[in-house]
């Protein structure tokens, strides 16, 4: 009866439980990191070539400019003490460009055509000056904004937990560099990583300190990377040579409720902890292996 009533409390509260696929955590330090915040050169670079999945409803675009309309991460119900919680939460997933007009995501954030025309991926969401943390507003340059034309390929499988997305944009990117991605083999268990997205919706975070815990999986392999829902379909890279090795897709419950506090924090498991956070080889994906073999 105690777990019965605790579950009506929190439903009552406004909370629900998320699928797997949508639910990450952080392991030992908290890693992430803004990108006034980021030193690493590479990792800035390969950060510009990624992207927000934002809705089409949450955008207002005025004279090349367009805002993105959103809530803070504290309004969500999560602790006011914690990192980033004044900053605003727009994105629903997260994808990185690897061709001139293909993006790669996961494979449950764009389910149909449906969702593919009803968002927009939004390159530059992430916060370039400390002062930059409006928790309801984030203008970006309209030229950065594009529409998802069509579904190249898809795989969202229960069978063997395959999970991707490769679709073309509405038009061509000029502007920024498709990353490189893995062709052949695979990574080695140990290489260090880093994860860049959007964090439960937040403007761009990278993420590193962790590395590939579990590597005997075909389709994916586990990681000790510190994501959120709204991660999902982020770039793994390994974190030296910035080559792609995968699609962030599932992990452990990303938040629980503090009692004392009132509100949900970051869940917290020891760097060989918990379950793992789960990475979609790129590989997979065999109409992108086709592109890249022709580069």
């Amino acid at each position: 009866m105690k777990l019965r009533t605790m579950l009506i409390t929190l439903i009552a509260l406004g909370f629900t439980v998320a699928s797997q696929a949508d639910t990450k955590v952080i392991y030992g330090a908290d890693n992430r990191l803004d990108i006034f915040e980021t030193v690493n050169p590479l990792h800035l670079e390969l950060a510009a070539s990624t992207a927000a999945m934002v809705s089409k409803g949450s955008l207002r675009t005025n004279e090349g400019m367009t805002s993105i309309s959103g809530s803070s991460l504290s309004s969500r119900g999560i602790c006011k003490s914690e990192r980033f919680a004044d900053q605003i939460t727009a994105a629903n997933c997260s994808g990185f460009l690897v061709g001139d007009d293909l993006l790669v995501t996961a494979g449950h954030c764009i389910r149909s055509q449906r969702d593919c025309d009803g968002s927009n991926w939004i390159f530059d969401f992430g916060v370039k000056v400390a002062q930059q943390n409006d928790g309801s507003r984030f203008d970006v340059n309209t030229n950065d904004v594009y529409g998802c034309s069509e579904i190249v390929e898809r795989d969202l499988s229960r069978s063997d937990s395959n999970d991707y997305a490769l679709i073309r944009l509405d038009r061509k990117v000029l502007d920024r560099t498709p990353l490189t991605v893995r062709t052949e083999g695979r990574i080695e268990t140990g290489v260090e990583l880093v994860v860049i997205g959007h964090p439960t919706g937040l403007p761009t975070k990278i993420a590193s300190g962790a590395w590939v815990r579990e590597n005997s999986n075909n389709v994916y392999f586990s990681s000790n990377l510190d994501t959120f829902g709204g991660n999902s379909g982020s770039a793994v890279f390994d974190a030296t040579t910035g080559m792609v090795e995968g699609i962030l897709v599932r992990g452990e419950t990303d938040y629980v409720y503090d009692f004392d506090q009132g509100c949900r924090v970051p869940k917290q498991c020891e760097d060989g902890g918990c379950r793992g956070e789960d990475v979609t080889r790129i590989t997979n994906i065999g109409a992108l292996m086709e592109v890249a073999s022709q580069q």
